[in-house]
């Protein structure tokens, strides 16, 4: 069993960063490939970034070159690095694990789902 907490969402205006962090409790964590999803209001969950155990990175075209994703084994925790924020980045922010392949990135392939982080962008 895996348990997931996110922090370090808020406010930002559009052009700006925020760090997003995931705190994993559980046992072999550095075996879990990670995400981070998000959810806009009325909008389905989709796939933001992945990174696998190895240290692989996935990224929506949406963000690639703006975001970044790291893991740090050591301290059971997932980041996402957000940069230039735009305000269609606005959503909740949720962290996932799955254990297993990586491929595909979908939310119900995810096995362990954090409560989500908000994040508003203001233009």
């Amino acid at each position: 069993q895996v348990q997931l907490v996110e922090s370090g969402g808020g406010l930002v205006q559009a052009g700006g960063s925020l760090r997003l962090s995931c705190a994993a409790s559980g046992r072999f964590f550095s075996s879990y490939a990670m995400g981070w999803f998000r959810q806009a209001p009325g909008k389905e969950r989709k796939f933001v970034a992945a990174i696998s155990w190895s240290g692989s990175t996935y990224y929506a075209d949406s963000v690639s070159g703006r975001f970044a994703i790291a893991r740090d084994n050591a301290q059971n925790t997932v980041y996402l690095q957000m940069n230039n924020l735009k305000p269609e980045d606005t959503a909740v922010y949720y962290c996932a694990a799955k254990s297993g392949s990586t491929v595909p990135w979908t939310p119900v392939s995810m096995h362990y789902w954090g409560k989500g982080t908000l994040v508003t962008v203001s233009s």
